[in-house]
């Protein structure tokens, strides 16, 4: 076995007792089961850029690890030069989201979800389609590479002789991405006794959590957030709190007039390295996220910029650098054999 193989498998061990039980945190996980042939295969494939139409646009090319996986940008590049309407959100502690986009709430699964940055056509991002579904396909099957790969993780699959589709495909990037756990930033090892919070920070713990900043009504639970979909009027272009359009929420599903601006809730682990933010990306800094929560016109905040300084340093202790640099979710083409 060649040693980056051995270091991910040893590393995806520790994950695997990590989604059993989360620590630094007052929330109970549920035990998880991780198939490691999968989540092997899901991460060469996640990197891999011959998986988009035209073999220029890999999952990864719109989540950097050390961004917390997202891309740094307001909004993505598609693989024909298209951009998304909405920021790349994190790939972090997926299995304990039950929903993962900005404003769909019927894609409940890693796996459906998945299916947009692929096969979607308004925008086209992977650029997978009829056309060019078998070809892609083909790619991957004549690679002795991966026909090895996909022989150990759908071994004992019914279509075992044939591996090599869509449905494993998506099926072993969503197992990696389900072992992509982030449980060890600052907070968490001071909810483990193993660290100590400044002055400063626990300040912002402590307003965090307060009824005078609410933040925690929504940013609750393991991962910060409780993935639902809110309008936190970040816009209000007709004095009734609209949207511009093709960019209005849930509403733009459902078409009801209650759903116009409702966003889920991001979560807030490793927000620091995650900028820009909001739907759109059209928010710079975590300043300006409490400026335009202090100005919302439903529930205004309250905030001195001492309470601005505190809640902002608390946030920074929500980063996890062992996540951002764990060589066990690293590009696994360019690691050293």
């Amino acid at each position: 076995m060649k040693p980056h193989h051995r270091s991910f498998f040893v590393m995806l061990a520790l994950v695997v007792q990590g989604l059993s039980g989360c620590g630094g945190n007052n929330t109970t996980q549920p035990a998880t089961t991780v198939d490691a042939g999968k989540a092997d295969l899901g991460r060469y494939l996640f990197y891999d850029k011959r998986l988009s139409g035209n073999g220029t646009l890999a999952c990864a090319s719109c989540h950097f690890q050390h961004l917390a996986f997202t891309d740094g940008q307001a909004v993505s590049e598609g693989s024909t030069g298209e951009f998304t309407p909405r920021n790349a959100q994190p790939l972090q502690n997926l299995n304990y989201h039950t929903t993962f986009t900005w404003a769909n709430p019927s894609l409940l699964t890693l796996e459906r979800q998945m299916e947009v940055p692929l096969f979607g056509e308004n925008v086209v991002e992977m650029g997978v389609n009829d056309s060019n579904k078998a070809q892609i396909l083909q790619r991957i099957a004549s690679d002795p590479f991966y026909q090895s790969k996909f022989s150990i993780a759908f071994a004992n699959d019914p279509n075992h002789a044939n591996p090599v589709t869509w449905t494993n495909i998506i099926q072993a990037i969503a197992t990696f991405e389900r072992t992509l756990i982030s449980d060890n930033s600052r907070y968490d090892q001071f909810l483990a006794g193993k660290t100590t919070l400044t002055d400063e920070e626990l300040r912002g713990k402590n307003l965090f959590f307060s009824e005078k900043a609410g933040c925690s009504e929504c940013h609750n639970g393991f991962n910060f957030s409780d993935d639902k979909f809110h309008n936190i009027g970040l816009y209000n272009l007709d004095g009734k709190g609209a949207y511009p359009e093709p960019n209005r929420g849930v509403m733009e599903l459902s078409g009801l007039p209650q759903d116009m601006g409702k966003f889920r809730t991001p979560s807030l682990r490793n927000i620091a390295v995650t900028a820009p933010y909001m739907h759109d990306g059209s928010v710079a800094t975590l300043e300006a996220v409490l400026d335009i929560k202090m100005k919302n016109p439903s529930k205004p905040l309250a905030l001195t910029p001492q309470d601005k300084s505190d809640l902002i340093a608390f946030l920074k202790t929500l980063t996890d650098s062992a996540f951002l640099t764990n060589p066990a979710f690293a590009d696994p083409f360019t690691q050293k054999n």
